[in-house]
């Protein structure tokens, strides 16, 4: 099911997000419809809260592939980058925000096994962008200049 993209202003945007503690049907049916709601989207990555759900969940597509991360967590972040970031929460802006160029980060898939990540570039961007979704935190508190996008 394709989800509402709840926009800047809601309240829900700015919460910090619950763990997942529960592994069951309801948790596989809200990444089901991320996933659809992201492909339809055509973004690079959906957080949980970005669909009025504030738990620790987000949802990556990316040139390496798509993925899940519930209750992903950061090891440890390298390098840095520049570059310009939108968001489906943020309609008709783009701004430059300085991220690192590589993280590893630890997560579980939909099951609630664990596992580890690495990813590098824009791959990290994507990554560091959705995490800061579940700590309240959007791209614009971070970014040097917002604009209006050109698309």
């Amino acid at each position: 099911m394709i989800l509402d993209i709840v926009q800047v202003g809601d309240p829900v945007l700015r919460q910090k997000c619950k763990p997942v503690t529960r592994f069951d049907g309801e948790l596989c049916k809200l990444l089901d419809d991320m996933k659809e709601t992201l492909k339809k989207a055509e973004g690079a990555g959906l957080a949980a809260p970005q669909v009025g759900v504030p738990v620790r969940v987000v949802a990556v597509d990316v040139e390496e592939g798509y993925f899940e991360f519930v209750n992903p967590i950061f090891v440890w972040q390298k390098g840095e980058q520049c570059g310009p970031e939108g968001c489906l929460s943020v309609r008709g802006k783009v701004g430059d925000v300085t991220r690192p160029s590589k993280v590893k980060i630890v997560f579980q898939d939909r099951k609630g096994d664990k596992y580890s990540l690495v990813a590098r570039d824009f791959f990290a961007r994507a990554v560091c962008h959705e995490l800061d979704h579940l700590d309240g935190v959007l791209y614009t508190d971070k970014a040097s200049h917002v604009r209006d996008s050109e698309d």
